[in-house]
């Protein structure tokens, strides 16, 4: 199966008092990640899931190595974990080759932000999940 790839920027900002990348700052950058891979859904009208609408059901982190400064991006390796008719399971490799900073991942929801109500997922997301859908990290 697929997985996705993200080269992400580490921002002065993101550094905390001892000097390393804040766990705040990790969030965001799964987020940046997260909607670099959706957008690829459809690229030309804007991302279907995210105009249809969707939330964060959990997030889940377990920092492995400490991540400081630096003018070189980190990658974030990503792949859907779990894919069910109303969530999403993304996981993601924070790292530098065989360097592990983080391993995480995110439930997500399809969400109808003019109803209030969560949806199911419409067969063309589900379709785009499933070129993803990869063995959760634990399991491997």
């Amino acid at each position: 199966m697929a997985r996705h790839s993200y080269l992400c920027p580490i921002r002065w900002a993101d550094m905390d008092v001892y000097g390393i990348v804040n766990n705040v700052a990790y969030l965001r950058y799964l987020e940046e990640a997260r909607v670099d891979f959706i957008f690829r859904m459809a690229p030309t009208e804007g991302d279907a899931f995210f105009r249809d609408g969707s939330v964060v059901v959990e997030h889940r982190i377990r920092y492995r190595r400490q991540l400081v400064h630096r003018h070189a991006p980190v990658e974030i390796e990503m792949w859907v974990s779990d894919l069910q008719s109303a969530t999403v399971a993304v996981d993601y490799v924070v790292k530098d080759g065989d360097t592990v900073y983080a391993t995480a991942s995110t439930v997500m929801a399809p969400f109808d932000y003019r109803t209030g109500r969560p949806r199911r997922l419409t067969d063309e997301e589900t379709r785009f999940f499933e070129k993803y859908v990869e063995a959760p990290l634990g399991a491997r």
